[in-house]
C-alpha cells in the first residue's frame, strides 16, 4: 500500500466522485432494521482519510470477482458464486475478556459508532496479488475503547462465524474452523486497523467479508479475517488458522516484508489485479512511515 502525507492528498483523489454519489442508498440498505435511515446517511458523507493512497483503485468487479474466502470454496471465484446465500441479518459481534465493559454488538450497534467515526479508506491488500480497494469502515480502535480494556489485554483475537450450511467451505478439512486470527493490542489500536462496513460506497458484498470485516493492510491478507462474530481482549498471545495450519510458512505477525521469502514461493513481487508485469513489494505493504515503530527492535526474520 502506497501512502502520501495528508498535505499531498485531495478529498477528490480518494474515490470517483460518480462512485460515492450513491450513499444515501447504500446507508439506506445498511441501515437496515435500525430506523437510522437520516443518522445512517450523514454517517457515510464520507470522511476521506488521509492514509489513503493515490494509487486507482481496482474495478468493483474485479474487487467482487477475485477472493480469498476458504468458507466458500478454495478457488478465487467460488466465494462470488457461493456466498450469496450468507444471512448477514440479524448479526451480532461479541466483545469480550479483558474488558472493562465487555458486550454485544449487533450490527446495527456497530453502524452507530459508524456514524460518528466513519472514513473512506481507499487501501492496498496484499496476497502475492494487491489490489486498491476503497473501504467504509471505522477504526477498529473506537469499538475496543467502548469495552474499556484492562491493564491485561495484551493481545486481541477474531473468529468468524461457524456455519457450514450456509459455508459449504466448511464441510472440507482444509483449514481447523471456525477461521481465527489474532493482534497484537498496539497493532489493533492503530489508526490503520480498521473494521470494513462496505466499499465503493455499497454495502460489503457476501464475498468481501459481510457484514463486517477486518482491514490490516500492511499485513498479508490472510489476516483481515471476514464475517466477524467475536472479538475477544486476552492477556496471551492467540491462536491463528494459517499459522495452526502451517506455522513454517505463516508466522502470527505475518507483516508485509519483501525480504522474507514464503518457503514456497519468493514475496519479493506482488501482481496488481488488473496488471499483466509484476511490481516490487514495498516493506509493511508502503505503510512503513506509520507502522515500522510498531516493531523497533524486533527481529522480522524469526517474528515473521
Amino acid at each position: 500500500m502506497l501512502t502520501r502525507r495528508p498535505s499531498d492528498i485531495l478529498p477528490s483523489e480518494i474515490t470517483p466522485k460518480s462512485v460515492f454519489l450513491n450513499r444515501r442508498e447504500f446507508m439506506a440498505g445498511a441501515a437496515g432494521s435500525l430506523l437510522l435511515a437520516g443518522e445512517a446517511a450523514a454517517a457515510l458523507k464520507g470522511n476521506p482519510s488521509p492514509l489513503s493512497t493515490k494509487d486507482s483503485p481496482n474495478s468493483l468487479k474485479e474487487i467482487t470477482t477475485y477472493n480469498n474466502y476458504y468458507e466458500f470454496g478454495t478457488d478465487k471465484s467460488d466465494p462470488a458464486e457461493n456466498a450469496g446465500a450468507l444471512k448477514t441479518r440479524p448479526w451480532t459481534i461479541v466483545v469480550e475478556g479483558e474488558a472493562g465493559k465487555a458486550r454485544t454488538y449487533s450490527i446495527d450497534d456497530l453502524l452507530k459508532v459508524a456514524a460518528l467515526e466513519e472514513r473512506i479508506y481507499r487501501l492496498r491488500c496484499v496476497e502475492g496479488w494487491s489490489m486498491v480497494i476503497p473501504w467504509v469502515g471505522i477504526p477498529l480502535a473506537s469499538l475496543l475503547k467502548q469495552v474499556e480494556p484492562t491493564s491485561k489485554a495484551k493481545f486481541v483475537s477474531f473468529e468468524t462465524l461457524k456455519d457450514p450450511k450456509q459455508m459449504p467451505g466448511q464441510q472440507s478439512r482444509v483449514l481447523e474452523w471456525p477461521y481465527r486470527e489474532g493482534l497484537r493490542i498496539d497493532e489493533a489500536m492503530h489508526p490503520l486497523t480498521i473494521l470494513a462496513v462496505g466499499l465503493y460506497g455499497e454495502v460489503l458484498p457476501n464475498q468481501n467479508g459481510a457484514p463486517v470485516r477486518l482491514v490490516v493492510p500492511w499485513k498479508y491478507g490472510f489476516k483481515s479475517i471476514k464475517s466477524i462474530v467475536k472479538i475477544r481482549l486476552q492477556e496471551t498471545q492467540p491462536a491463528t488458522s494459517w499459522n495452526l495450519s502451517a506455522p513454517n510458512e505463516y508466522g502470527f505477525y505475518s507483516n508485509v516484508n519483501p525480504s522474507v521469502d514464503h518457503p514456497r514461493w519468493s514475496q519479493a513481487k506482488e501482481r496488481r489485479i488488473g496488471d499483466i508485469l509484476k511490481r516490487p513489494t514495498l516493506p509493511f505493504n508502503g505503510y512503513g512511515e506509520q507502522v515500522a515503530g510498531l516493531y523497533k527492535g524486533m527481529d522480522l526474520r524469526k517474528f515473521f
